[in-house]
């Protein structure tokens, strides 16, 4: 434990994490005395395929990559978790074990707890396993439209749509963010994300430098990007607006 989870909750009081938000009064602060503040280092590892989940983290700033591992060694990235959500889905789920790993891809800030803590508090109270289940349901979702998004669009959109999913969740128009994991979230060789940032480069949308990332005009990112960034933010809002969470 340690009192840097007080002093992580933003200006006035405010809870950073979507889900920590979203939770009743009563029910975070039963979780906050066990929520430990973390920095969240690039290609850090949250938990592996086919290990126990020891740990569950409230991203505050950065982005977390859900990977899948081929037989060969090849990875492919198959989802994302930001602040909107939180790192240990299989815990909501009554497992405590993955056929995927999580690592962090954007660098940040967060809050974890024992997985053994978590799992005892779920249990304890229906309102926090709503929030959990809602967050869990736009977790798929996101998977889905991801898949759809793959098979139809060009890389130029799929990178506009990740360029903004990732400015959502940092807080800024600057970040780190690698050719490696940009081409890992695309599904495309490095040349493809090279070709694709200096589009929007020339373009006036964005800088990108050594694997770092301005966000020069957002609006023209999001004319370009295709509807699935647009469809997926809808899902997380229309999943965690606060309905049904029993308030503040």
């Amino acid at each position: 434990m340690t009192s840097h989870a007080a002093a992580r909750r933003g200006a006035g009081g405010r809870r950073i994490n979507r889900l920590l938000a979203l939770l009743p009064r009563a029910d975070y602060e039963r979780l906050r005395p066990h929520l430990e503040y973390t920095a969240l280092r690039y290609r850090q590892s949250l938990y592996r395929a086919h290990r126990t989940i020891g740990f569950v983290y409230f991203i505050e700033t950065g982005v977390g990559s859900l990977v899948n591992t081929m037989a060969n060694g090849d990875a492919a990235e198959v989802g994302t978790i930001g602040n909107e959500g939180v790192v240990g889905l299989p815990l909501i789920l009554q497992d405590e074990k993955s056929s995927t790993s999580v690592y962090i891809q954007v660098p940040g800030t967060g809050l974890r707890m024992k997985a053994s803590l978590f799992r005892k508090e779920l249990a304890r109270s229906a309102p926090m396993r709503t929030v959990m289940l809602h967050y869990t349901h736009a977790f798929f979702n996101q998977v889905a439209q991801s898949a759809a998004c793959n098979q139809f669009h060009s890389l130029e959109q799929r990178c506009c749509r990740w360029l903004l999913m990732t400015h959502d969740r940092m807080g800024s128009d600057d970040f780190l963010l690698t050719q490696e994991f940009l081409a890992m979230m695309l599904g495309v060789q490095r040349t493809g994300v090279t070709a694709a940032a200096g589009a929007l480069q020339r373009a006036g949308l964005i800088n990108y430098s050594r694997g770092n990332v301005t966000i020069r005009n957002r609006r023209g990112l999001e004319r370009r990007a295709c509807e699935c960034y647009g469809i997926a933010k809808r899902e997380f809002d229309r999943l965690l607006d606060g309905k049904g969470a029993g308030g503040q």
